[in-house]
């Protein structure tokens, strides 16, 4: 196709044949994008929270067994193998709707793989390396409770660790450099060199991997404190709930105040690199300084409704000066702008007050130890220890949320239009229809396998003997063994 027909084609109008003669159509294509994006969205948002959990609950399982073996601990043990099962549980299932995603990135978005195919194939093949380590050590580490001596059993799990980061890090980079692409060579409109780390690491990857992977440790983290929390709140006092709640509860809240200075860099990197998306998120309409920082509210018709103003913050958070020129969206056309401004903003708004929120909640139970050596008592405490999980999970959506509706109408920044990628293939509807009713069954039987498994804990909670593990090895699995009944 000649050059300037392919610019017209991945603008998303339609290049067809009529006798031998090549004609633009003045008809729009990619009917199917609104449709696309939807089901993407729905499959994405669903699979990252299980991706979260593959990524950090194996580092929460292997503290557990740590501090067990270490001590030793056998209430840290028994919640170690406890929550080794439900590990296994959460990966299979994050193993079917991942699979389904990689399915999705070539069914519904043709345009992108077969543009960008060329560059985005290593670091997804890196990642799929990287799971499928995962995969392997996740069953030697469950299969060698009963087999394998305490600190070799624990070892097993090392590998899951470190494959979850580096499989989480693969992926980041691809939607890293979606918005800011980089590290290839075009020729003749083919692709005809790649500078893998220059795609790999680039200047987007440097605050999206760190800030990914600390919202997936804050998310398994706090879910795992929530379940325990709630526990405590129905009655349940007794030193398995407490230390369940401690093991979830610390790393995240350690990493929270990280998780914001991290936040915080990244958003002044996003007004550098991509500054329509930065205006979106802070009601920016006109290029200026002594820009005001919006604190909720809905933008329409050129005014924000129901919203909180602070006069030059945002320049200030910008910038470090209320001085600081902040570009706004009036900098670009219409058609290169996101199409739901106030979505954008209420969802940063959101990431951002709910990481302040558990901030408060870690902050809270520092005081406490501090002073007293102890968690808070205050019921107020242990509703917000209940809530953490969901906050952490809604914080972490709606980052995503900013993430890919704040780079719209771009799907790779300012290379290709989200239209010129989407498929022209009409089912999507059905697809999508599909899609939704087999994650919500899928969603529910997880969630009833969870519970099931639950209520057979609590019922085993008075007879259930020591972690068993196979021969000592070691001094150190001789002094375990020893202890135990």
């Amino acid at each position: 196709m000649p050059r300037q027909l392919l610019r017209w084609y991945e603008a998303g109008w339609a290049v067809v044949r009529f006798d031998g003669v090549i004609v633009v159509a003045a008809v729009r294509v990619g009917g199917e994008v609104v449709p696309a994006r939807a089901q993407m969205a729905a499959t994405l948002g669903f699979h990252i929270i299980l991706a979260c959990m593959g990524i950090a609950l194996p580092a929460i399982v292997l503290l557990a067994e740590f501090i067990g073996l270490r001590r030793p601990d056998e209430v840290a043990l028994v919640l170690a193998r406890r929550w080794s099962q439900a590990m296994g549980v959460l990966v299979a299932v994050g193993a079917v709707t991942g699979t389904v995603l990689s399915f999705e990135m070539g069914l519904l978005w043709p345009g992108l793989m077969r543009r960008y195919g060329a560059v985005l194939g290593l670091p997804f093949g890196i990642e799929g390396l990287f799971f499928f380590l995962e995969a392997i050590f996740t069953a030697i580490y469950l299969y060698g409770w009963r087999r394998l001596p305490g600190w070799t059993h624990w070892w097993t799990g090392v590998p899951i660790v470190i494959s979850g980061i580096l499989g989480a890090m693969s992926v980041i980079a691809v939607n890293a450099w979606m918005n800011q692409p980089g590290g290839f060579t075009v020729r003749d409109g083919r692709i005809v060199s790649v500078d893998t780390w220059q795609v790999f690491f680039n200047h987007a990857a440097i605050y999206e991997m760190p800030h990914m992977i600390l919202a997936a440790y804050m998310v398994a983290g706090f879910s795992v404190a929530g379940v325990y929390a709630a526990g405590v709140l129905r009655g349940r006092r007794d030193r398995y709930h407490y230390t369940g709640f401690a093991l979830g509860f610390v790393p995240a809240a350690v990493l929270a105040p990280v998780q914001i200075f991290v936040g915080d860099t990244a958003a002044r990197a996003i007004a550098r690199d991509q500054p329509v998306k930065f205006a979106s998120m802070e009601y920016v309409a006109r290029t200026s300084s002594h820009v005001p920082e919006w604190l909720g509210g809905v933008y329409a018709s050129g005014h924000v409704y129901a919203g909180l103003k602070i006069p030059g913050l945002d320049s200030l958070l910008a910038g470090f000066s209320t001085g600081t020129k902040v570009t706004g969206w009036d900098s670009v056309p219409a058609a290169g702008r996101p199409p739901v401004v106030w979505l954008i903003h209420l969802c940063f708004d959101a990431m951002v007050g709910l990481g302040f929120l558990l901030l408060l909640a870690g902050l809270w139970a520092l005081y406490a130890w501090w002073r007293h050596r102890r968690l808070p008592p205050q019921r107020l405490f242990w509703l917000l220890g209940a809530v953490s999980g969901l906050a952490a999970i809604v914080a972490m959506e709606c980052g995503w949320v900013v993430t890919e509706v704040g780079r719209q109408p771009w799907v790779v920044y300012r290379l290709q239009t989200t239209t010129a990628a989407a498929t022209t293939n009409g089912g999507v509807i059905v697809s999508l229809s599909i899609v939704l009713a087999l994650y919500a069954v899928l969603g529910a039987a997880t969630i009833l396998i969870v519970q099931m498994m639950a209520r057979r804990w609590r019922r085993r909670d008075a007879w259930e003997p020591a972690v068993p593990y196979g021969p000592p090895s070691g001094p150190q699995d001789q002094a375990t063994a020893r202890t135990r009944p």
